[in-house]
């Protein structure tokens, strides 16, 4: 038996007859329950998914909604699939499960939560800047990635036009249809490589996301703490960007540059509202020389994505932008999915239709 931190290989998981339905694989079964689930003969081989939860995801709510689940996505899919269930551990592990999924030939990795546990799975699809692989090279087939919205926020399957219901999401997964996605990558001067799907951003919305991190208890009110503690001694900023490879330009004060690769942030904020995560390019909003007053007036266009035509407002497409802030204080916050990840400069680069996603 393979046995990777606590997550049964799914190799073990294709063999049913070297273990019981429902037997315990490993001796942290607090963490990971491995279910081979053996049905009668088909001629159809059946499907290893892969289902991460984070335990500790909105407050503790997602594992107990994911519990109440499991009966009815065994009950869907047990009779054409292997079931692996591996819980979280702590920040990153859903990477490194990621990881181990793909090289041991899993059909799918299913991100079961929120925006946060889907960013981890997707950062899980790649390793030293490059996609992860199948440990067998003759396999003819790829990973795919698959969503069970589950936690505080699914900016993500927003974007989608998929409404927040895991049975929905569970249907999806049994159909298995896919399609090709982009993802984001950002680098910077040093440490490797960084992957988004949803939006990444620059200065006071990145600030804010930092600080709305701190409030995760309050749900979605954590957004509105965030940006109200972001604001006090705010600046907004020159910064220098290059987009394409093309010149470097001067955009003045600043206030958030978002690059969208889906349409939403921030809990339900339609922040690039003409991204698609298959287009093959980003959306670029840049918001410059906001007061802290126009967003009071003007946050319903944030959140209901007309607010391109607001004064100081741009958007443009752009396959990859570098950022740079004109000066030296390093102090200019960057996200991507709502995870804090340092200071500029960064480039973002886009990797068109990388990962397959069930839809």
């Amino acid at each position: 038996m393979i046995i990777y931190q606590g997550i049964v290989a799914v190799a073990l998981a294709r063999n049913p007859s070297l273990i019981r339905a429902e037997q315990p694989m490993a001796s942290d079964l607090s963490s990971t329950d491995c279910t081979a689930l053996r049905g009668g003969a088909s001629l159809r081989r059946r499907r290893d998914l892969v289902f991460v939860v984070n335990p500790r995801g909105a407050n503790g709510t997602t594992v107990q909604q994911w519990k109440k689940l499991l009966p009815y996505l065994r009950s869907r899919l047990g009779d054409d699939c292997n079931i692996c269930e591996s819980l979280t551990s702590g920040p990153s592990h859903a990477i490194d499960i990621t990881r181990e999924a793909i090289r041991e030939g899993a059909d799918a990795v299913i991100a079961v939560g929120g925006d946060g546990t889907l960013h981890e799975v997707v950062n899980g699809f790649f390793c030293s800047g490059k996609p992860v692989c199948n440990h067998d090279m003759n396999s003819s087939h790829s990973t795919a990635l698959g969503i069970i919205p589950l936690g505080t926020g699914s900016d993500f399957a927003r974007t989608l036009g998929w409404k927040n219901d895991p049975h929905d999401a569970i249907e999806r997964i049994a159909k298995g249809l896919k399609s090709k996605i982009d993802v984001g990558c950002i680098t910077g001067e040093i440490g490797e490589s960084h992957y988004f799907i949803n939006v990444a951003d620059i200065h006071l919305s990145a600030k804010a996301g930092y600080y709305a991190s701190r409030y995760k208890k309050f749900g979605n009110l954590c957004y509105v703490i965030g940006a109200l503690q972001a604001f006090f001694r705010h600046h907004n900023q020159d910064l220098r960007i290059k987009v394409d490879e093309g010149e470097w330009e001067v955009c003045s004060q600043v206030t958030a540059l978002c690059i969208g690769n889906a349409k939403y942030f921030g809990g339900g904020m339609e922040i690039t509202p003409n991204a698609n995560p298959s287009s093959g390019d980003y959306e670029v909003v840049i918001l410059q020389d906001f007061k802290w007053y126009d967003f009071i007036f003007k946050m319903h266009k944030l959140y209901n994505g007309t607010h391109l035509s607001v004064k100081n407002v741009s958007s443009r497409r752009a396959r990859s932008i570098e950022v740079e802030e004109i000066g030296s204080n390093s102090s200019i916050y960057v996200q991507s999915d709502g995870e804090f990840l340092g200071f500029l400069p960064r480039k973002f680069s886009l990797l068109p239709g990388v990962i397959e996603l069930i839809c």
